[in-house]
């Protein structure tokens, strides 16, 4: 499992969706999606969590989601659609010297969230 903390679980929800995430409307501090092949995905209330660990930082680069896309021109869609949504762009698409089309967006907390795919070899 994959758990992430967050300041506001409900708009948390709404920015994984937009990733293909399928978590249902939270009714408590907690929720989870399961991914194909059985990888979990939590989004934990950070009020929750400091309830259990003390005070806890949110956002940032603590954690390292990245998305696989499609391909090259879906990293770019995908970027552009989460920006027009409001979120921030920390890195717009370019085309990185280990081979793929890469992108960086804000979660609602601050997390870098990494878009990419491989770069066409035509």
């Amino acid at each position: 499992m994959i758990g992430i903390v967050s300041k506001d679980l409900r708009a948390s929800v709404a920015f994984y969706r937009l990733l293909g995430l399928d978590f249902t409307d939270p009714d408590g501090p907690y929720v989870e999606a399961t991914r194909p092949g059985g990888i979990r995905v939590s989004i934990n209330d950070a009020n929750m969590i400091k309830q259990v660990y003390g005070d806890v930082a949110v956002g940032g680069h603590a954690i390292g989601p990245a998305f696989l896309c499609d391909d090259p021109e879906h990293v770019d869609r995908l970027h552009q659609d989460l920006v027009a949504d409001g979120y921030t762009s920390k890195l717009e698409p370019f085309d990185a010297f280990w081979g793929q089309r890469y992108a960086t967006i804000l979660d609602p907390d601050g997390n870098a969230i990494d878009l990419f795919a491989p770069k066409s070899t035509s």
